[in-house]
């Protein structure tokens, strides 16, 4: 492997926020990796990822970039053509093929039970238009988003979260980078938000390696050390 260590971009999903990966980048910079933990907007898939690919652009050197949940499919986006992109490492998250939307995949197969779990909230936008930002409940997200997370941990989550508008959810992805870069992926086999068939389904589809870990759709919280391990490997495999 070469002496510099690639940089690890972590990109978070929707209901979540950068310190979703708090127990990730404390491994990873344990080890001595350099760790950008990008904020994503959740504004639509476009935006964000475009967002995502001006950080990316910014920084020198090889890139390993990691996505959760949503952040898989704004990954995939932002990462097209970018040589420096070593590695795309998707945990619990999506892989969306060119005109697939997140919503189309987490129905793909049965066992999401997120859509019952949804409080919307009414936004207007700038320009006039309606939209709804998306939250999980308080009451239920402990259970849908973070079984396997301490209860008072999952309380802070629930009220720190950050909401996605719903249009995000529902727009189609461009030409996907995994078409190109190798890939990793961290199925999460109690994940009641993206369900682990779900998972398994775009993994192979990928060509992917992949990794199952017995944890809920927070794995990045739950089980940090497991997903700095599959992030290490990436990195040393594309190094």
């Amino acid at each position: 492997m070469n002496a510099q260590k690639p940089t690890v971009v972590l990109v978070h999903g929707a209901f979540a926020d950068s310190s979703s990966w708090n127990g990730v980048v404390d491994k990873l910079q344990s080890h001595g990796y350099p760790v950008v933990a990008a904020s994503n907007p959740l504004r639509g898939l476009t935006g964000d990822s475009e967002y995502v690919r001006q950080l990316l652009v910014s920084i020198a050197g090889p890139v390993v970039l990691v996505g959760h949940s949503y952040g898989g499919s704004v990954i995939s986006n932002a990462a097209k053509g970018l040589d420096h992109v070593r590695a795309l490492v998707f945990v619990a998250a999506f892989l969306p093929e060119q005109g697939e939307s997140a919503a189309d995949l987490s129905g793909k197969f049965p066992g999401s039970t997120l859509g019952e779990a949804l409080h919307p909230v009414p936004l207007t936008l700038p320009d006039g238009s309606q939209v709804a930002d998306l939250y999980i409940e308080k009451s239920k997200f402990h259970q849908q988003f973070a079984a396997d997370v301490h209860a008072e941990t999952a309380a802070i989550m629930a009220a720190t979260q950050r909401p996605v508008v719903d249009a995000a959810l529902a727009e189609g992805a461009s030409a996907p980078a995994w078409r190109d870069i190798p890939s990793w992926v961290l199925i999460a086999s109690e994940d009641r938000n993206i369900p682990a068939s779900v998972q398994a389904f775009m993994a192979e589809r990928a060509e992917a390696t992949v990794v199952e870990v017995a944890a809920s759709h927070a794995v990045s919280v739950s089980r940090p050390g497991e997903v700095a391990r599959l992030i290490n490997e990436a990195a040393q495999a594309t190094g």
